[in-house]
C-alpha cells in the first residue's frame, strides 16, 4: 500500500509544475462547504415546518409524520440500491425533491396532499442520507488520496464539518419562526403562509446550491459496469443486510437503546411542542423552545464527541444523557403544571434544553458504540439505526391522536428502563473483551 503511494506520488503532486516546485493534490473542501450548507438551508425549513406539523395541522399533521417515518423505515431497505444505480450526487438532487413537496403540501393541508407527500418524503429521505454518507465518503477519500494525506483523518474532518454545520438548522429554523409566526385570537396563528413560503425559497436555494458540487468518477455508491452482482441479486441481499446484524446479541442489546432514541425525537416533535409549549407560550413559542433545544443539541454533540475515547466513556456519557432526560418525564408525570408569568415561560424552555442535551447525546455515542462494537459489519449495523428509529417515530406519530401526555410520558419511562438495563448488560458482556483489545 505504501509503495503504491510512493509511485503515484510524483503523478498527483507535481504534474504540471514547471518550476519544481510540488504542488499540491486536487482539493475537495469546496464541496464540502457546499453540501454542509445546502443540507442546512433544507433542513433548517423542514425541521422547523416538522416541529410545527402537529400544533398547526392537529391530527392530520401526526398521522401525516407517522406515514413519513413508516415509509422512510421501508425505503431504508432498498435506498443503498438507489444510489448505487443513480449516483450519490444524482440522489442527492432527487432526494431534495421531498422536502421541498412536503413543505410545499403544508399551504393547503388535506389528506390528498399531505399522504401522498408524506409518502414521497419517505423515499427522499432515504436515499438523501445514503446519498449524503456515499458523496462525503467519496470526496474524502479522493481528497486524502490526492494529497497524500491520512484518509481516516480527512474523513473525520469533513464529517465534522457536516455535522456541526447541520446542527445548526433547528436554532435558525425555529428562530425564524419564532420571527415570523405571530398568536391570533382564541388560539388562531397568523403568518403560517409567509412562513411556509419563506421556508420553499430557503429550500430553493439549498436546492440550487446542490448543483454545483462535483460529480465524483467511480464514487463508491455506483455499482460498477459488469458487476456481477445484478439488480435481482442486489435485492435479494437486501434483507439479509438487514437481518444479519440481529443474529449478534450485541445488536439486539442495543435495540432498545436505538428505539429509545427515536422515541424521545419523536416526543418532542409530537408531544412536547403540542402538549407543553403551546399552552404555556403560545404557538408561536414552538419557534423559541425548538431553538433552544436545537442549541443545546448542536453543543452537546460536538462536547459529547470530544469526550469519547473507548466504551467507559460511551457508558457514563449515554447513562447521564438518558437519565436528564428521565427526570423531565418524572417532571411531566408528577409535578409540572402550566403556570402563567415568568415561570410559565421558563419551565418549558428547561424542558427543552434537557430534552436536546441528551439527544445530541445519543446522536454521537450511539455512533460511536456501532463504530467500535461492529467493525466488520458497519453499514448492516448502521442500517439498523434507520429502522428501528423510522419504526419508533412512526409509532408516536400514530398513538398520539389516541393517547394522553400522561400515558406517551409513562412510555417513554419505561423505555428509558429498558434501554439503559439492556446497555448495561451489554457493557458487562462486552466490556471486558474491549479492554483486552485495546
Amino acid at each position: 500500500m505504501d509503495s503504491r503511494n510512493d509511485e503515484e506520488a510524483p503523478f498527483l503532486l507535481v504534474t504540471g509544475s514547471e518550476d519544481g516546485k510540488v504542488r499540491t493534490g486536487k482539493s475537495y473542501t469546496r464541496d464540502v462547504h457546499i453540501l454542509s450548507l445546502s443540507f442546512l438551508l433544507i433542513f433548517l425549513a423542514f425541521g422547523a415546518a416538522q416541529n410545527l406539523e402537529t400544533t398547526i395541522n392537529k391530527d392530520l399533521g401526526t398521522i401525516s409524520l407517522g406515514i413519513l417515518y413508516v415509509s422512510f423505515m421501508f425505503c431504508s431497505m432498498v435506498a443503498s440500491l438507489v444510489v448505487r444505480l443513480m449516483g450519490s450526487k444524482n440522489a442527492l438532487l432527487l432526494g431534495t425533491t421531498g422536502y421541498w413537496l412536503f413543505v410545499a403540501a403544508n399551504l393547503k393541508p388535506s389528506w390528498i396532499t399531505m399522504v401522498p407527500a408524506s409518502l414521497y418524503l419517505g423515499f427522499a429521505a432515504s436515499i438523501i442520507w445514503v446519498g449524503q454518507g456515499t458523496y462525503l465518503t467519496s470526496i474524502a477519500r479522493s481528497h486524502a488520496k490526492e494529497n497524500h494525506v491520512h484518509e481516516g483523518s480527512i474523513i473525520g474532518v469533513f464529517n465534522g464539518e457536516f455535522w456541526a454545520i447541520f446542527a445548526c438548522h433547528q436554532l435558525f429554523g425555529n428562530l425564524l419562526t419564532l420571527t415570523l409566526l405571530k398568536d391570533g385570537k382564541e388560539g388562531s396563528t397568523s403568518g403560517t403562509t409567509l412562513l411556509l413560503l419563506v421556508f420553499l425559497l430557503i429550500m430553493t436555494f439549498g436546492t440550487i446550491l446542490m448543483f454545483f458540487i462535483r460529480k465524483i468518477e467511480g464514487e463508491d455508491g455506483k455499482e460498477p459496469v459488469g458487476s456481477s452482482m445484478g439488480l435481482v441479486d442486489s435485492l435479494l441481499s437486501l434483507p439479509r443486510m438487514i437481518i444479519t446484524p440481529l443474529l449478534d446479541v450485541r445488536m439486539l442489546l442495543i435495540v432498545p437503546l436505538l428505539a429509545y432514541s427515536g422515541l424521545q425525537q419523536a416526543f418532542v416533535w409530537a408531544e412536547f411542542t403540542k402538549e407543553i409549549v403551546t399552552p404555556a407560550i403560545g404557538v408561536s413559542g414552538v419557534g423559541g423552545a425548538m431553538a433552544v433545544y436545537g442549541a443545546l443539541n448542536a453543543v452537546c454533540s460536538i462536547t459529547a464527541g470530544r469526550f469519547t475515547s473507548g466504551l467507559s466513556s460511551i457508558i457514563f456519557i449515554v447513562s447521564g444523557g438518558v437519565v436528564a432526560q428521565a427526570s423531565v418525564f418524572l417532571w411531566l408525570l408528577l409535578g409540572y403544571r402550566t403556570t402563567s408569568g415568568v415561570l410559565g415561560t421558563v419551565y418549558p424552555l428547561i424542558m427543552a434544553a434537557i430534552l436536546g442535551i441528551g439527544d445530541g447525546i445519543l446522536n454521537t455515542q450511539i455512533s460511536a458504540l456501532l463504530a467500535l462494537l461492529f467493525k466488520h459489519d458497519t453499514e448492516g449495523a448502521f442500517a439498523q439505526v434507520k429502522v428501528w428509529q423510522s419504526a419508533s417515530i412512526a409509532i408516536v406519530f400514530f398513538l398520539s391522536p389516541y393517547i394522553s401526555l400522561q400515558a406517551m410520558v409513562i412510555v417513554m419511562l419505561v423505555m428509558v428502563c429498558v434501554s439503559l438495563l439492556s446497555f448495561l448488560v451489554l457493557t458487562l458482556k462486552v466490556e471486558s473483551v474491549f479492554s483486552r483489545n485495546e
